[in-house]
């Protein structure tokens, strides 16, 4: 019988690692090597196939994985005898991550975490798949089986294995080439057919876009929300409204303690996969606050008010950086943390906020979870869902005293596994969903929160001198890896946070953030990012990333970005680069636009002259601040706001105050409307 690991003591070298993937694995017998150098070289001396296995810290298979295989003993010592063993973080190195993600899915193994993939010493892919059990099953090779068979052909067939990793990297080089397509117009009928596209998707039973799982995906019904305001289109403006009232009220939503999880196992948001992540929640306040802004009703500012809630409340580093992703498993089950039986409900709340609870929340005897970790299941455990929405008066008093009491009581529970690795890609999304929820909402906290936060930033993960940004910040260490996901990101954040304050200084640090990803990453011949920078040898591709998954991909985040700064700046070359991507990436604009909804988006901004809210005048100005609000307070996306001073375009430089007051213009290209001082003039200019 094999041997656990708890029966005896290992350390392996990740214990050197500031990752949390890699630091829960740094007890396994399995001896383990981050990515790099070190593990690169002892395969090429020792003449043996690398194993590498990808995953994050919260993942619940990547747990299982190494529960059954990992902590194994017998197959540990197997792996180490004939292979050498790689494990990488892939919110660390999404790059490493897109690369043989792309491979399994190419050998048609389809894709997600563990990801689990054999490579030659020189990095090149010839097998791999995701989760492997520890027994053979279903017609399933055991994962010891499927090592001796890997092993097994490294011995006997190790050149055909050098002929399929190489055809494997010419297939995979094809794969990610993307070459501009001639002709092909960039025109608004891209913007209809990919709504048409989405909205033959929608779910009208329960909101959202597609079946069983279902992913929040905020860019896409963001999208349906702009092309139906654009277009008038109540039925398009509709199915977004009811999609956020049905994911708000479903259990992917918590009830609780705010913010949402990863994904819900059903088709009508009830189940969650438990896990928080940082870029989630950030995409989701922007979506909310459109919500909020086109509908004019409250509960959707407070969604997003409770999201924020949350995140600075569990998700926030004393010194202001945000904090990755929660666990879905607490105590080795997977949603203990956030579920309730009626019995414990009984016991925590009066008659009265038990009986209103029971009815809202829509809870059973025999729950609505069914908890699958082995031993010793939990039974009856319900996922809160708001089932009965109807309260009265009193209701709200008492779902109020109910809900604080459960908090309360919840905070005395074991809480799920923090990654409190702060990235420099997700920080920018959170930085610049705060400060947009600041300019919607007139919180003050939300600014300061912000304004920390890019401090934060800057201090940890930007090198001033070298114009250098850097990824991944924890425990006082920073990495020394380069990323279009970071730029892209920070500098949407940062034009986010620009915007409501005006304050120069981050419109200065916006346009050094783009020089900096403009030198590194664009590619000036052929159009486009590339995901990595040119000097990163441990890599055998450089992909352009063009799929906005559950994160939008970078280049669709940097054309969007860019195109702003474009207007906020007139900068030209800008406005060149972002067309030059867009172009790259038509083909998939219009074969494809469910894979790329946030490059939508910067196409839509960029196929419309934008507007241009100027605002001459001191920024702490009372009424300059009034203005600032009123301009963020209409659904108006395809427009910057911008100060009279700094590095600004210009035109704008020229605007002058009027009877010394603030002053707001609202121009488009070389005109302007006439200038005003009132609030809710400028609010009708925009609508």
């Amino acid at each position: 019988m094999p041997t656990n690991a708890a029966a005896r003591s290992f350390t392996n070298r990740l214990a050197r690692e500031k990752s949390p993937y890699l630091l829960q694995h740094q007890h396994n017998p399995v001896d383990w090597y981050a990515w790099g150098e070190e593990a690169f070289a002892k395969a090429r001396s020792e003449n043996k196939p690398i194993f590498l296995s990808i995953g994050y810290s919260t993942c619940h298979w990547c747990h299982v994985m190494e529960r059954e295989s990992f902590e194994n003993t017998t197959l540990a010592d197997y792996l180490n005898k004939h292979f050498v063993s790689i494990k990488v973080d892939r919110e660390e190195r999404p790059d490493v991550d897109k690369i043989y993600m792309t491979a399994v899915q190419a050998m048609g193994q389809g894709g997600g975490w563990p990801l689990n993939v054999f490579l030659t010493a020189d990095l090149k892919p010839f097998y791999g798949g995701t989760y492997f059990p520890p027994e053979s099953k279903y017609g399933r090779p055991s994962f010891l089986q499927l090592l001796q068979h890997i092993q097994q052909l490294w011995e006997t067939r190790r050149e055909d294995i050098a002929t399929s990793a190489t055809q494997l990297h010419e297939q995979l080089t094809n794969i990610t080439r993307q070459e501009e397509t001639q002709g092909l117009l960039l025109a608004p009928e891209l913007l209809h057919n990919a709504a048409k596209k989405f909205e033959k998707d929608y779910d009208p039973q329960h909101g959202g876009f597609g079946g069983a799982p279902k992913f929040p995906r905020p860019t896409q019904p963001a999208f349906v929300l702009r092309h139906g305001v654009r277009l008038g289109d109540q039925e398009a403006i509709r199915m977004v409204l009811h999609t956020c009232e049905r994911m708000a009220a479903g259990g992917m939503y918590d009830q609780i303690g705010g913010g949402f999880s990863r994904y819900s196992v059903d088709a009508g948001w009830l189940v969650p996969h438990f896990e928080k992540m940082l870029y989630d929640n950030a995409q989701l306040i922007h979506l909310y606050l459109d919500a909020y802004l086109v509908s004019g009703e409250g509960r959707f500012a407070d969604v997003a008010r409770d999201i924020i809630r949350y995140i600075l409340r569990d998700m926030t580093h004393p010194d202001g950086g945000f904090y990755s992703a929660e666990d879905a498993d607490s105590e080795g089950k997977e949603g203990k943390f956030y579920c309730w039986t009626r019995a414990e409900l009984s016991k925590l709340l009066t008659p009265e906020e038990f009986n209103l609870a029971v009815r809202y929340f829509g809870v059973t005897e025999i729950g609505n979870f069914i908890d699958h970790s082995d031993p010793n299941p939990l039974p009856n455990q319900n996922v809160l869902s708001i089932v009965d929405p109807n309260l009265s008066s009193n209701d709200q008093v008492l779902l109020t005293s109910g809900k604080k009491k459960m908090f309360n009581d919840r905070t005395r529970r074991i809480r799920p596994h923090l990654d409190d690795k702060v990235l420099a890609s997700w920080n920018g999304m959170m930085l610049g969903a705060i400060s947009r929820a600041h300019g919607v909402l007139g919180d003050e906290n939300y600014l300061a929160a912000a304004e920390k936060n890019l401090s934060f930033l800057q201090s940890k993960l930007w090198d001033s001198k070298t114009r250098t940004l850097y990824h991944r910040w924890r425990a006082g260490e920073r990495d020394s890896v380069q990323l279009l996901d970071a730029y892209a990101n920070l500098l949407a954040g940062v034009i986010d946070l620009y915007e409501v304050t005006l304050e120069s200084k981050h419109l200065e640090f916006a346009l050094a953030l783009t020089e900096s990803m403009m030198a590194k990453f664009y590619d000036k011949e052929a159009g486009g990012f590339w995901q990595s920078a040119a000097n990163s040898s441990d890599l055998i591709l450089r992909i352009k990333e063009d799929y906005d998954g559950a994160e939008p991909a970078a280049n669709s985040v940097a054309v969007l970005a860019i195109l702003k700064l474009s207007a906020m700046t007139d900068r030209s070359d800008l406005k060149a680069a972002a067309e030059k991507t867009l172009r790259l990436l038509a083909d998939r604009l219009q074969r494809l636009p469910q894979a790329v909804p946030h490059l939508l988006l910067g196409l839509d901004f960029w196929l419309e002259e934008p507007k241009r809210v100027v605002i001459a005048g001191d920024k702490t100005a009372p009424l300059t601040r009034e203005l600032l609000r009123a301009a963020h307070s209409v659904y108006q996306p395809n427009k910057v706001v911008l100060s009279n001073n700094g590095p600004v375009e210009p035109f704008a430089r020229t605007l002058p105050l009027v009877s010394g007051q603030p002053t707001v213009y609202l121009c488009t290209g070389t005109s302007c409307q006439p200038p005003t001082h009132e609030t809710g003039k400028l609010k009708q200019m925009l609508k």
